[in-house]
C-alpha cells in the first residue's frame, strides 16, 4: 500500500467524487526546467475612474446604453448576452448523430464597485457583504422565472481567464437547462446519498478539517481547502460548514462570513506572488426552481492559471486535452504555500505582509 509520503514523490492517480473522474499528479516533474510562455505581470496601479471603460459609473458601455452613477454594486442585462431569454424551443435530432436542441437564458453582469482600481481583496469586508447580498437576491430573482433550470455565478478575474474588462465583476447566467460540470455533481451527490445515507461534501470537509493537510483558512461558517483531487496548481475550494443547497439558504451570519472568506482567500491568492492573481471562480448550488436539496452542498470553485510566479501560468494542454488532467504540484504542497501566506494584502500600506496572520 502507498504511504501519504510516497504519494509526495511519485506519480499517482487521484480521484474526484464529484466529478467521477481521475486526476494524474507527477510532483517529480516540478523540478523540470520552464522555456515555456512568460508574460507580463498584471499592473495593479489601475485609476479609480477610467473614462474609457464601459463599467466604469456614468460611461457609455459597448452597446450603447448609459451606466448611472451608481455607488454601490450594480447590476444590468449583459449587452452581448450568451443566452437570450426570447430564443425560440426547437431541435434537430438525425439518427442520434447529429443533434442540436435551443437553449434560452438570461445573462446579467454585476459591478462590484465603482471604484475600478479595486477588486476583492482590496475591498472593504462590508463591500464584499453587499456584493453576497447582490447575488444572493439575483439568486432568487431569476430562481422566479419557471424555466429557468439553473443559475451559474462566477468571476473571471484577469485577461489570461478571460476577462474582457479589469474593471471588477462577476456574471451570471441563468438557463434552462443544467450545464455539465453541475449536473455531474449533482448526480454524484445524489448516488452519495443513496449509497451511504449523508452527504458528499460533508462527510468530505469533515475528515479535511481532521487532518488539516489542505485547509487554508477557515472562520465560523465556511472553509477554504485545496481539495484532494486539485488539477489547476493552486485551485481552491470553498465549502459551507452547515448543510445547504444554495444561497437563498444563508443566514445573516453566513452572509458575513462568505464575504470575509472569499476576501481571505483572494488576498492570499495576490499575496502568494505579489500580483493581481487571476482566477476562474464560480458558485455551484441547487438548480433553479426546486426545493431546498439534501442532496446538493453549496460550494465554490476557485481555478487559478499561475504555475511558478506571477508570469509563469499552467495551460490545460497535450495529454490533458487529450487523455486525463494532469498536475505537477500536489495539494498538499500548494495548501501549505497557501496557508502560510499572510492575510493582509501586500499593497496595504505599501509594506510586505506580516507574518502569522490568522488563518
Amino acid at each position: 500500500m502507498i504511504t501519504p509520503a510516497e504519494l509526495q514523490q511519485n506519480p499517482h492517480r487521484r480521484w474526484n467524487p464529484l466529478t467521477r473522474e481521475w486526476v494524474l499528479v507527477s510532483p517529480h516533474r516540478s523540478e523540470r526546467p520552464w522555456l515555456g510562455q512568460v508574460d507580463e505581470a498584471a499592473a495593479p496601479d489601475r485609476p479609480a475612474y477610467d473614462p474609457t471603460c464601459y463599467l466604469c459609473p456614468g460611461n457609455a458601455r459597448a452597446g450603447g446604453a448609459k451606466n448611472p452613477e451608481y455607488a454601490g454594486t450594480f447590476v444590468f442585462d449583459n449587452d452581448y448576452a450568451a443566452l437570450f431569454p426570447e430564443n425560440n424551443r426547437g431541435e434537430i435530432d438525425q439518427a442520434g448523430l447529429f443533434v442540436a436542441r435551443a437553449e434560452a437564458g438570461i445573462c446579467r453582469v454585476v459591478c462590484f464597485t465603482p471604484r475600478h482600481d479595486l477588486s476583492i481583496p482590496r475591498m472593504a469586508l462590508g463591500g464584499v457583504r453587499e456584493v453576497v447580498d447582490v447575488w444572493s437576491r439575483e439568486f432568487e430573482s431569476l430562481s422566479s422565472v419557471p424555466w429557468i433550470r439553473y443559475i451559474q455565478i462566477f468571476e473571471n478575474r484577469g485577461a489570461m481567464m478571460g476577462a474582457s474588462n479589469p474593471h471588477p465583476h462577476a456574471q451570471i447566467w441563468a438557463s434552462a437547462s443544467l450545464p455539465n460540470l453541475p449536473a455531474k455533481e449533482l448526480d454524484s451527490f445524489r448516488e452519495y446519498r443513496a449509497a451511504k445515507g449523508g452527504c458528499l461534501l460533508c462527510d468530505y470537509l469533515r475528515i479535511e478539517l481532521e487532518r488539516r493537510e489542505r485547509v487554508v483558512c477557515e472562520n465560523d461558517s465556511f472553509a477554504v481547502l485545496v481539495p484532494y483531487w486539485a488539477v489547476w496548481p493552486f485551485e481552491t475550494l470553498v465549502v459551507s460548514k452547515r448543510h445547504l443547497g444554495s444561497m437563498r439558504e444563508l443566514s445573516e451570519e453566513e452572509r458575513d462570513s462568505l464575504a470575509d472568506i472569499l476576501r481571505r482567500v483572494t488576498i492570499r491568492y495576490d499575496n502568494l506572488f505579489e500580483a493581481a492573481f487571476p482566477y476562474s471562480m464560480g458558485f455551484h448550488q441547487s438548480p433553479a426552481n426546486s426545493e431546498p436539496s439534501a442532496e446538493c452542498h453549496f460550494h465554490a470553485h476557485y481555478f487559478p492559471p499561475l504555475l511558478r510566479s506571477a508570469t509563469v501560468q499552467k495551460f490545460m494542454v497535450g495529454y490533458e486535452m487529450l487523455a486525463t488532467p494532469q498536475r505537477d504540484t500536489t495539494p498538499e504542497s500548494a495548501a501549505g504555500r497557501l496557508r502560510e501566506t499572510a492575510e493582509r494584502h501586500y499593497l496595504d500600506e505599501n509594506s510586505k505582509p506580516e507574518s502569522g496572520a490568522r488563518r
